[in-house]
C-alpha cells in the first residue's frame, strides 16, 4: 500500500474509486455529475491524496483549494474508502500524510462538512483536531410538492435575469456566511452552470437568487432586510422552480441558527432532510 498525490492519476481511475467507495450510499453520481461537483468545489489533484494498492485507489481524500473567510483553505470535497478496506484507519493516514504538503502550499486551515448521524466520521475528525464551527440543515422536495406561494401580478418588485457578479456586492443581504460550496468563489468556478435572478425596486437590486437548474440546487437566496416580508423571496423562489430542470429542488448547508430560512422553506413545503456539522482544523 502506498499513499501519494493524485496529480498524475486519470479521472477515470478517480471516478471508479469514488463509485466503489460510495456504492452503499443512497445518492449516486455519474461521471459528468462528479466532474461538475469537483469543478465547483475547486478540486486540486496535486493537493489531493489516496492510498493505492498497485494502480487501484482503495481510499482517498479529494481536496478543493481556495479561500474561505479570507484564509487559504483546503476543503474536503470527498473522503471515501472501499468497503473491504474500512476500519484500517486509511482516511486518518491519508490526512496526516497530506498536512505537510498543504502547509508547504500555503494552506492555513482544513474545512469539511460531515453528516451528524455519521458518528464514526465525526469521531475521527474530532480526534484529528477538527472543531465544529456551525451546524447546517439541508432540505429537499419534489417540484410538484413545492408550495410556490402567491405572487402578486402587479408587484412593485420586477424579477429579471442578472449576472452572478451583480450579486457579489450585496453580502449585506445575508443572514449567514455561505458554506464553501455555496460561496461566490465556488459558483464562479462553474458560472456557466448557474442561473441568477434579481428583484428590483426603482432599478435597485433588493433581492437575488442563484441556482443550478440541472441539479435543482438553490445555492443562495437573499433579500435586503429593508424589503423583507413583501413577497420578494417567494417570487424569486417561484421563478427558480419554473426554471428547474431537475425533478426536485434542494437547499444544502442552511445555517441552523437562521430561523427565517427554516421557516421560509417550511412554508414552501421544502422538507428538512438532515443535518451536518461544518468543521475546521487550523494547519
Amino acid at each position: 500500500m502506498e499513499i501519494k498525490s493524485l496529480f498524475n492519476t486519470g479521472f477515470d481511475t478517480i471516478f471508479k474509486a469514488f463509485s466503489r467507495a460510495f456504492a452503499d450510499y443512497e445518492l449516486q453520481l455519474n461521471e459528468l455529475q462528479l466532474e461538475a461537483m469537483l469543478k465547483r468545489r475547486g478540486f486540486n489533484p496535486q493537493l489531493s491524496f489516496a492510498a493505492f494498492e498497485g494502480e487501484e485507489i482503495i481510499s482517498f481524500t479529494l481536496n478543493g483549494i481556495g479561500n474561505f473567510n479570507n484564509t487559504p483553505t483546503a476543503y474536503d470535497t470527498g473522503t471515501g474508502t472501499q468497503k473491504e478496506y474500512r476500519g484500517q484507519g486509511l482516511a486518518t493516514q491519508i490526512f496526516e500524510y497530506s498536512i505537510p504538503y498543504l502547509r508547504k502550499a500555503g494552506i492555513r486551515q482544513y474545512l469539511l462538512e460531515v453528516l451528524q448521524y455519521n458518528t464514526k466520521a465525526v469521531s475521527v475528525y474530532r480526534n484529528l483536531g477538527f472543531e465544529t464551527t456551525r451546524e447546517f440543515n439541508y432540505f429537499g422536495q419534489k417540484n410538484e410538492m413545492v408550495n410556490t406561494g402567491v405572487v402578486q401580478p402587479d408587484s412593485p418588485y420586477p424579477i429579471k435575469r442578472i449576472e452572478i457578479p451583480d450579486c457579489c456586492a450585496v453580502s449585506g443581504f445575508w443572514d449567514f456566511y455561505p458554506s464553501w460550496q455555496n460561496s461566490f468563489e465556488s459558483v464562479k468556478r462553474a458560472e456557466e452552470d448557474f442561473v441568477c435572478f434579481g428583484a428590483f425596486s426603482e432599478n435597485k437590486l433588493v433581492g437575488y437568487c442563484i441556482f443550478e437548474p440541472v441539479s435543482g440546487d438553490i445555492t443562495q437566496i437573499a433579500v435586503d432586510p429593508a424589503h423583507r416580508r413583501k413577497g420578494i423571496a417567494t417570487a424569486l423562489f417561484g421563478k427558480m422552480i419554473q426554471q428547474n430542470r431537475n425533478s426536485a429542488v434542494k437547499v444544502v448547508n442552511a445555517d441552523v441558527s437562521c430561523i427565517s430560512t427554516t421557516d421560509f422553506l417550511k412554508a414552501r413545503n421544502v422538507e428538512l432532510r438532515g443535518t451536518q456539522f461544518e468543521m475546521v482544523r487550523v494547519i
